[in-house]
């Protein structure tokens, strides 16, 4: 709905750069999340901009159409409830891009019900041999606590939390990391005003700490990659996302691995895919690759979804 982006333009897309904050966006999406939660499921649609207009226009005209922090929790109280400023800064009320009024609503919540009206396909795996698949390696991000970035990382419920200005995961089917199932929505243009989102589906396939099982994995990473991990570091911790059919970058995986260093800890992604066709090729090489480079990289980090996560997991 246009509205909804309009309302996302007002809390980030529309202010100036230095106004920008990447939390704000997230309390925009968790608002419209929750309203969405708290209609029993059903799609936001028309019917729902009465309410925003009441709750958020005031503030919106007075601010010249764009909603600082303040206002979009007043809004969000207005639209919600009191309850709702309170439940969004607690991690036992908040899961899945949505706060709840009390924890027995988050544990009831079935997190599948998002999935609804997706269209979850079969798993697409890459077919070509490693040497003929593109392979793509991104600068590492620094991770200042990366025990609670991983701790943060095996529950899927709280993948939202890390969302960026590029976009955002959220599991819409398993509870563990291992075999949990995200939807994951990309600004594949990110222009003022107009971001422009695209939508793809990835199941996790793999999580690796043990250093039995991940040695292996990460040794047949790096024989492919001899970069993806710096010579004399130390994996901690490998995680397989698997692309779902319909996917913007068709048959492929993104491996995160977290690894320490000369005393530091990183996270990065080495993602690979099957050669797209032509009229993909086109768009990757366009936009596309920029796009994955912020996301995936350290730069910008209001773009970046593992500069978040850093961030994010830093200040608990």
């Amino acid at each position: 709905m246009a509205w909804v982006t309009d309302f996302c333009n007002a809390a980030y897309y529309a202010r100036a750069a230095g106004e920008r904050e990447v939390d704000d966006l997230r309390l925009a999406w968790c608002i419209l999340a929750t309203r969405w939660a708290s209609r029993s499921g059903r799609r936001l649609g028309a019917r729902d901009l009465p309410a925003f207009n009441r709750a958020f226009g005031a503030e919106r005209l007075r601010a010249g159409g764009r909603l600082d922090r303040r206002a979009l929790l007043d809004g969000a109280g207005r639209l919600l409830g009191d309850w709702f400023t309170d439940a969004y800064h607690d991690d036992q009320r908040r899961a899945h891009g949505v706060a709840f009024e009390t924890v027995g609503a988050r544990e009831a919540f079935e997190h599948s019900r998002l999935l609804e009206r997706g269209a979850l396909k079969d798993l697409t795996p890459p077919r070509r041999p490693v040497e003929d698949r593109h392979w793509a390696t991104y600068d590492p991000v620094a991770l200042p606590d990366p025990d609670a970035a991983l701790r943060f990382l095996l529950d899927p419920a709280r993948w939202p939390d890390m969302a960026s200005a590029a976009g955002r995961f959220t599991a819409v089917a398993g509870t563990e990391l291992d075999g949990a199932t995200f939807e994951i929505s990309v600004v594949a243009a990110p222009t003022e005003r107009a971001p422009i989102l695209t939508r793809g589906y990835v199941t996790c396939t793999g999580v690796y700490r043990d250093a039995h099982d991940l040695e292996p994995e990460v040794r047949g990473l790096t024989a492919v990659v001899p970069g993806a991990l710096p010579t004399g570091a130390n994996a901690v911790a490998l995680v397989e996302l698997t692309t779902h059919k319909g996917h913007f970058l068709g048959r492929g995986v993104s491996h995160l691995l977290i690894y320490e260093h000369d005393g530091a800890a990183f996270i990065r992604d080495i993602g690979c895919w099957d050669p797209l066709p032509p009229h993909l090729t086109v768009m990757y090489e366009t936009v596309g690759k920029d796009a994955q480079a912020a996301f995936w990289g350290p730069e910008p980090p209001e773009a970046s979804m593992l500069a978040q996560l850093a961030q994010v997991t830093a200040r608990g």
